[in-house]
């Protein structure tokens, strides 16, 4: 009798795959942006969709977010199925005014007229000692924007399967990858695995406390997960997986179960993901509630260089079990 081995894979290849796919499955699917081609992306995503699609469907663009993104909107609107990647989302400030005014608000102003069906991927998150200018989320931006759909994909087989449905959506949808899961090992999803961009997912059932977070932060938080389990303390994680349209159901139905919550966003405090989470679990559950909604988030910062620093600047495993303890009444 044999076993059958099952292949590994990284985050980084399921991306390329999930591109890989779609380019072979659709003529009007093409990649743009800094570095894509011959060097292979920022992050080496797009190592040998150049050779094997050409120069016409993996098109480097000059050192100009504002000008690549207006294209791949132009791109869209002529019939086109562009994949935009912005090589950090520190850089996408530069295109602002083309996501938001433009590609976001284009079906609404021209009365239904023009969709705009565009995706554009960007790295997010911190932890890799980038400092300030390439580690900040800021996700939270585009989540707040009506006429885009955000995704996040935490896992291998979020990565693999979201930009298909994606590239299917009339609307934009901006995809943040984290920087720290590229390199991330785990087994190659099935070729028939299913991935919805319209739901959240419970990622580890509990009774106790749920946890709420996304992307780059899954992985820390699963860990606290394990370790409240040692105490005695089985918490529910909810990995949002799409923030914008945000699945508050999945998470309300969470919270009615174990009346306790945290939302672990490595985004900063102050108007960000985790305030919009947390305002709607006490509009949707306030009376279901045994204790105040607790925040993990990175601090009031720009993310320093310095290893030490950054690493006290951002969410980590010891912070979520203090917040959980402060929610269920222990001591850290």
């Amino acid at each position: 009798m044999t076993t059958q081995t099952l292949a590994e894979t990284t985050y980084r290849e399921a991306v390329r795959e999930a591109m890989r796919e779609a380019m072979r499955r659709d003529d009007s699917v093409f990649l743009m942006g800094e570095d894509v081609g011959r060097y292979g992306g920022g992050f080496g995503v797009s190592l040998g969709l150049l050779e094997e699609f050409g120069e016409e469907r993996v098109r480097d663009a000059p050192l100009s977010e504002s000008a690549f993104v207006g294209a791949g909107i132009g791109a869209a609107l002529g019939g086109m199925r562009p994949i935009v990647e912005v090589m950090t989302v520190n850089f996408v400030m530069l295109a602002m005014d083309q996501i938001v005014n433009t590609a976001a608000a284009l079906l609404h102003m021209s009365g239904g007229q023009f969709s705009v069906p565009l995706v554009i991927r960007m790295t997010t998150g911190g932890g890799r000692q980038l400092a300030a200018q390439h580690s900040h989320s800021l996700e939270n931006w585009f989540a707040h924007v009506p006429g885009l759909r955000v995704l996040a994909p935490a896992t291998i087989e979020d990565a693999r399967y979201m930009l298909w449905p994606a590239l299917e959506d009339p609307d934009p949808v901006v995809i943040v990858e984290h920087g720290s899961l590229y390199n991330a090992k785990g087994v190659e999803p099935s070729a028939d695995a299913h991935v919805d961009i319209e739901h959240a997912l419970v990622r580890r059932p509990g009774d106790d406390v749920t946890l709420v977070t996304y992307g780059g932060s899954l992985g820390l938080v699963l860990e606290a997960a394990e370790r409240l389990a040692a105490e005695g303390v089985e918490a529910e994680v909810v990995d949002l997986r799409v923030l914008r349209p945000l699945d508050s159901a999945t998470v309300a139905a969470s919270v009615r179960r174990t009346h306790r919550a945290v939302v672990v966003d490595e985004g900063w405090r102050t108007l960000g993901m985790s305030s919009e989470v947390a305002a709607r679990i006490m509009e949707d559950c306030f009376y279901e509630l045994d204790a105040p909604v607790g925040r993990v988030c990175s601090r009031e910062v720009p993310i320093p260089y310095a290893k030490h620093l950054e690493d006290a600047a951002l969410p980590s495993v010891e912070r979520v079990l203090q917040a959980v303890h402060e929610a269920v009444g222990r001591d850290g």
